[in-house]
């Protein structure tokens, strides 16, 4: 059974690892936003097709404030509640089928 909460284990650090990524992504995106990049740039082009289906269905949901779009920080703190929740439960059950 321990090697079984170690596979856990590992797995929750490559959960969080890929949640770091979209954190990473997410605030390029926003930087972005902010200075009218090249919409032909290869870089560009690949962080709006890897944001965009995350964050369309909350531009839909919450209205836009002026020129601000607080979509982002909406998604920042669901992915951080959903990255807690998930890290907590995969450590509980490590901790569980280890001992």
């Amino acid at each position: 059974m321990f090697v079984l909460g170690e596979l856990i284990g590992s797995l929750s650090m490559i959960i969080g690892m890929i949640f770091k990524m979209i954190y990473f992504v997410l605030v390029i995106r926003m930087l972005l936003s902010w200075v009218n990049p090249d919409p032909y740039n290869q870089i560009v082009r690949i962080i709006y097709r890897v944001t965009e289906p995350i964050l369309a269905p909350f531009r839909r949901i919450i209205p836009s404030m002026g020129m601000v779009d607080i979509s982002p920080i909406v998604v920042f703190f669901l992915l951080a509640f959903i990255e807690r929740f998930v890290m907590g439960v995969l450590f509980q059950i490590g901790n569980r089928i280890g001992n």
